[in-house]
């Protein structure tokens, strides 16, 4: 998936509430493929430990992972935020 190319054509306002909501389903989805990436990190480590030196490992990773899900929640809230303004949005087809 590349960077998306913009063109310079006027489009109506229902479009570009489509383009805005079609944005954050795309945010999601990244946001979704960072946690699934920081889930098989914390299993692979866990499945990796085996005395109990791994402990550090084990301890350095879950703080990494929390570190990463804490940002995770704060974009959630931002796109929260932006999807409310679309909340009480009627567009019809040929705005």
């Amino acid at each position: 998936m590349g960077m998306p190319e913009f063109e310079n054509n006027e489009i109506t306002r229902g479009q570009a509430i489509t383009d805005m909501i079609e944005s954050i389903a795309q945010e999601q989805t990244a946001l979704s493929h960072i946690l699934n990436a920081e889930v098989k990190n914390l299993q692979k480590i866990v499945g990796l430990s085996t005395v109990p030196d791994d402990m550090e490992l084990i301890l350095s990773t879950n703080k990494s992972v929390k570190q990463m899900v804490t940002s995770i929640t704060r974009l959630e809230v931002l796109i929260q935020t932006k999807l409310e303004l679309f909340e009480d949005c009627l567009c019809e087809e040929d705005e």
